[in-house]
């Protein structure tokens, strides 16, 4: 019995390691897209600290920018296509990792980079260095 639920488990996490790799798009929404809205303040109505509100604020400033950002907390999994998705529900305002991206994403958009720097700098895991608290960098 133990044998089958550890050979059960091991199949389940080979298959969770198969799914999709985190989604982005590579290139800015085409002009005229019809996508859906970045929650904005009226609806916040669940963002109950400044980091939520500063992380809905960042996502709607830099749309286009987080557009192009993969998400690290692996939402694809759930149907996000980017990063920008987890801000267009209240998902961003319960994950850390989305709130820390979307600030990290207007840091550097402030200072210049492309969309394509910000990746690289997601993927090095760099945005783990955003202050929830203050939300800047470290």
């Amino acid at each position: 019995m133990v044998v089958t639920a550890v050979v059960v488990l091991m199949a389940a996490i080979g298959s969770w390691s198969q799914l999709p790799d985190d989604a982005y798009h590579k290139t800015p929404p085409p002009k005229g897209a019809k996508l859906a809205p970045i929650l904005g303040k009226g609806q916040l109505w669940f963002a109950d600290n400044p980091a939520q509100r500063r992380a809905y604020e960042a996502a709607a400033a830099n749309s286009s920018v987080l557009y192009q950002l993969p998400c690290k907390c692996h939402c694809s999994r759930m149907g996000h296509t980017s990063l920008r998705t987890c801000f267009e529900t209240t998902h961003g305002a319960g994950c850390d990792v989305c709130m820390k991206e979307a600030l990290y994403a207007a840091d550097q958009t402030s200072k210049g980079k492309t969309p394509a720097q910000i990746r690289d700098g997601i993927n090095r895991s760099e945005f783990q260095k955003i202050d929830l608290e203050t939300g800047t960098l470290k």
